[in-house]
C-alpha cells in the first residue's frame, strides 16, 4: 500500500516561511498606522479600537498578498507593475475585509464599520496602500541584501578555493621532485624499490588530483589521500617513518573542504619526522566530542621551536598582508594560515586550528569543526548528483 504524502507543499511551505519572518515587522507598521489614524487623522473611536482594526487590516493585506506574490511568481522576484497593480487591488480589499473582521471580533454591528458609515475611509484606503508600499519596498530590500550577502559569501568561498589550489600547485612540485631525485638513485641500486616508489607516487597524483579539483571530499576520501602520501613518504624515509589512521568507519561519509588534513601531514614529515635522525611516528585522528568533529595529526619527531606561537599570525605574515608588497614565503606559518582561513570561511568562527607540543615528543595540530556547521555547508543540492572521482 502507498504510503499518503505528508509533506508541506513547496508554496505552502514558502508562504509560513515568509509569514513568520514578516510577522514582528507587520505588528509594528499596524501600530504606527493605529497612531496615525488616531492621532494625525482625528478618526475612529480611539487608540485601542483603532488598533484592533488596524492589526486586523495588517494582517490580512501580509496574508493576502504574500499568498497571491507567492501564488503568481514562486521564491522568484515579482514583476514590478504587476506587484504594484496587485497592491493598488489588495489594499482596498484588504480594508474591508479587515474592518469586517474587526468588527466581528469587536462586537460590533457590521453597518457601523461599513465605508458609508466610516469616517474619511478613502484616506484610510490610501494610508493602507502607503503601508503595504512601504512594507514591500522593506521586505524586497531585504531579500536582495541577503542574495547580496549569500553572492558575496560564495566569492569568498570561491577566492580561499583558489588560494588552495594555487597553494597546492606550489608545493607539489617541492615534494615531486625530491621523490623524482630518489626515484633516479634508486632505478640503478634497487629496481624493485623504485618500482613500489612509482606505483605510490602514481596513487597519490591520482588521489591528489580529484581532491583538489573538487569543492568537497568526504573524510574517507582525504584520509586515503593522506594514506597515498604517508605511504610515497615512508618508501622514501624507509624504517624512519611509521604511521597510523584512524578514522571510524560512522565517520567516513562526512563531507568537508578538501586538502585540510594534508598540509599538517606534510607538515609533521616536513618540520619534524625527517629533520630527526631516528624519524618517528605520524597518527592521524578523527573523532567527535560535544558535537564537534575533531581531526588530530601527531608526530613523534623534533617538535615546536621554543618562542614561537603557531596559533597566531607571524609578524612578518601581518605584514605582508597589511603591505600586499611581498608574498609570504611557502611554509609551515603561511600553511597554517591558509588553512585557518579557509576554516572561518567555510565553516565560522568556533572552528579552528591549535598547534601544541605532543607527548613525551614531537607535535601535534588539532582542527575542530562544529559538526552542524559542517553539514550545512556541504548539504547536498536538492536534485544534484555527488560525484567522486
Amino acid at each position: 500500500m502507498n504510503q499518503r504524502d505528508t509533506s508541506v507543499p513547496p508554496r505552502l511551505a514558502l508562504l509560513l516561511r515568509e509569514l513568520a519572518k514578516s510577522l514582528l515587522p507587520t505588528l509594528v507598521i499596524n501600530l504606527m498606522c493605529a497612531l496615525a489614524v488616531t492621532y494625525l487623522m482625528r478618526i475612529g473611536d480611539g487608540f485601542y479600537s483603532n488598533l484592533q482594526i488596524a492589526m486586523c487590516i495588517g494582517i490580512l493585506a501580509m496574508l493576502l498578498i504574500n499568498g497571491l506574490r507567492l501564488a503568481i511568481w514562486g521564491d522568484g522576484e515579482p514583476h514590478k507593475v504587476g506587484f504594484a497593480l496587485m497592491l493598488v487591488v489588495m489594499a482596498p480589499l484588504s480594508v474591508l475585509l479587515g474592518r469586517l473582521l474587526a468588527s466581528y471580533l469587536m462586537g460590533h454591528p457590521i453597518a457601523t464599520l461599513m465605508p458609508e458609515h466610516s469616517d474619511n475611509i478613502i484616506g484610510v484606503i490610501v494610508l493602507t496602500f502607503l503601508a503595504c508600499f512601504g512594507a514591500a519596498l522593506f521586505f524586497w530590500n531585504r531579500e536582495k541584501m541577503a542574495a547580496l550577502q549569500a553572492h558575496a559569501s560564495q566569492v569568498e568561498k570561491q577566492a580561499v578555493q583558489a588560494q588552495l589550489q594555487m597553494l597546492q600547485a606550489q608545493i607539489e612540485p617541492h615534494m615531486l621532485f625530491n621523490t623524482l631525485a630518489t626515484l633516479q638513485t634508486l632505478i640503478a641500486s634497487e629496481p624493485l624499490h623504485a618500482q613500489q616508489m612509482l606505483d605510490q607516487l602514481i596513487q597519490y597524483l591520482r588521489t591528489t588530483l580529484s581532491a583538489s579539483r573538487a569543492d568537497s571530499t568526504s573524510l574517507q576520501k582525504e584520509f586515503d589521500l593522506i594514506k597515498a602520501y604517508l605511504g610515497l613518504m615512508s618508501l622514501r624515509m624507509g624504517m624512519r617513518l611509521s604511521y597510523t589512521l584512524q578514522l571510524p568507519e560512522h565517520l567516513g561519509r562526512l563531507r568537508l573542504a578538501p586538502m585540510l588534513l594534508q598540509p599538517l601531514v606534510e607538515n609533521a614529515i616536513k618540520h619534524g619526522l625527517e629533520p630527526k635522525v631516528d624519524g618517528g611516528n605520524c597518527t592521524v585522528r578523527a573523532a567527535t566530542h560535544n558535537d564537534m568533529l575533531v581531526l588530530s595529526v601527531f608526530d613523534t619527531g623534533v617538535g615546536l621551536p621554543t618562542g614561537v606561537s603557531f596559533n597566531q599570525p607571524s609578524p612578518a605574515l601581518r605584514l605582508a598582508a597589511m603591505t600586499g608588497k611581498k608574498e609570504p614565503e611557502i611554509g609551515m606559518h603561511f600553511g597554517l594560515e591558509n588553512i585557518r582561513e579557509r576554516l572561518v570561511t567555510l565553516y565560522g568562527p568556533l572552528a579552528e586550528l591549535i598547534m601544541t607540543h605532543n607527548v613525551p615528543a614531537g607535535a601535534m595540530a588539532q582542527i575542530t569543526i562544529p559538526l552542524k556547521a559542517l553539514k550545512a555547508a556541504h548539504r547536498p543540492v536538492r536534485g544534484a548528483r555527488i560525484l567522486d572521482n
